[in-house]
């Protein structure tokens, strides 16, 4: 590998974005692709389905034996509220594979102690989430159900370009939702892109339900969508 492919690949690598490099196993030609740029290449649709699957694997590109190497940043999930459907979630969120940290300011809830082996933020969003880090690799989840609490933390989730954006509460509670996001500046097509209510429509009920939906709709946006760009 030539040292400013592996330049590059560290690069983006600390900037937590995905690049693919690219091989031709006959002649030993290496190019890489980063994300950004992958709609503009000959080989486009296959390394957007790498990109996808986060996989690497074989390839033929224009009659030729390739390899695409994925590098591929791991995703985390960022939960606002430390609440009975988070507790159920995290452990799954951690069972798939997932970085899972919690935060809520409310500290008789925000406990290692309802939270074991998951990272607990028991600050307000705004001062927690700048040291987290929001980025387009980072799904968000917000429960509380507190505009105090979530409206913060939304705004931040949608600046940062957050690939899956999600927020508990009812059509009704959204609507109000809604209305205080457009009055913050925010567009119909960013708002649109918060999945309220947060989940699959399951017909989920417990908070152990509830969180299954959510991860469902959390993976399926991954793999599925290119929600992933900032």
């Amino acid at each position: 590998m030539k040292l400013e492919h592996l330049a590059i690949l560290n690069e983006e690598r600390a900037a937590r974005r995905a690049v693919v490099l690219v091989t031709d196993l006959e002649t030993g030609a290496q190019r890489v692709v980063r994300e950004a740029q992958a709609d503009s290449d000959p080989a486009a649709e296959l390394i957007e389905a790498r990109l996808r699957s986060g996989k690497s694997g074989p390839a033929e590109i224009e009659g030729r034996a390739h390899f695409l190497t994925v590098q591929t940043p791991p995703v985390k999930i960022v939960v606002v509220g430390a609440v009975h459907i988070s507790q159920a979630f995290a452990p799954m969120a951690k069972l798939a594979g997932f970085d899972c940290v919690i935060v809520d300011p409310r500290t008789a809830f925000a406990s290692p102690e309802r939270f074991p082996g998951v990272p607990v933020f028991a600050e307000w969003p705004d001062e927690a989430l700048p040291r987290i880090g929001l980025d387009g690799y980072t799904a968000f989840v917000a429960l509380t159900h507190d505009p105090k609490i979530d409206d913060p933390a939304l705004d931040a989730a949608l600046r940062a370009g957050c690939f899956y954006i999600g927020a508990l509460g009812s059509k009704k509670t959204h609507a109000r939702r809604v209305e205080r996001l457009t009055d913050a500046g925010f567009t119909e097509a960013d708002i649109a892109r918060i999945h309220a209510p947060v989940g699959l429509d399951i017909g989920a009920v417990s908070p152990a339900e509830i969180g299954v939906a959510i991860l469902a709709e959390i993976i399926g946006v991954l793999r599925r969508e290119r929600r992933r760009r900032a």
